[in-house]
């Protein structure tokens, strides 16, 4: 098995790829999203969960069922805070997976097969607004199921980091305080929701 992650700037291109993976037959259970809870009018101003996850969100994911997006919910991650998740990939970040050694999406990205670097841009892009989707495929898989994932209009991750230095960032600080974006910003993070 291989993990794969992209991370874009909207929910929208973010719920296509997810749909597009399981349309191309990778199982619920192997895909994961975490998105930041100004995704979602309903959890924008939630600044706590207590006992890591609300409503159906890792659990409805982890069972399976009507797809991933149908698991979505509002949970804590170390580091993060409250985001709008569903999958292993947020389970394992929340520390509730079997065998989880630290919560945190640095590590739970790291743990899962993905660069150091690009898991702290991710983390970062996740704190600012950004969408991750990730999944466990199979290695025959990778290659074609990365390039369908590349047509929903990633970030690149390198360049994202180049810009986040140039701001003074140097890497995921899970103890920065949380990032409260904009009005503008949170319009941005909130296009095609619901769409």
């Amino acid at each position: 098995m291989k993990t794969i992650s992209r991370i874009y700037d909207t929910y929208a291109q973010a719920r296509e790829a997810v749909r597009a993976l399981e349309a191309a037959g990778v199982p619920s259970k192997e895909i994961s999203l975490v998105a930041n809870k100004y995704v979602s009018a309903e959890y924008a101003e939630v600044n706590d969960v207590s006992g890591g996850a609300t409503g159906a969100g890792i659990g409805g994911a982890l069972g399976g069922g009507a797809g991933l997006l149908a698991g979505l919910g509002l949970l804590a991650i170390p580091g993060l805070g409250p985001v709008v998740a569903a999958g292993w990939l947020a389970a394992t970040a929340v520390g509730v997976a079997a065998g989880a050694a630290a919560g945190g999406i640095v590590g739970a990205l790291v743990d899962a097969g993905v660069s150091k670097e690009h898991a702290d841009i991710y983390s970062e892009s996740i704190r600012r607004g950004g969408t991750l989707v990730t999944a466990r495929v199979t290695d025959m898989e990778a290659t074609r199921l990365e390039a369908m994932l590349d047509r929903y209009d990633p970030i690149d991750p390198a360049e994202r980091g180049r810009l986040y230095r140039k701001e003074g960032w140097s890497t995921f600080d899970p103890k920065a305080p949380p990032y409260r974006p904009s009005e503008t910003d949170i319009e941005r993070i909130r296009r095609d929701w619901a769409a």
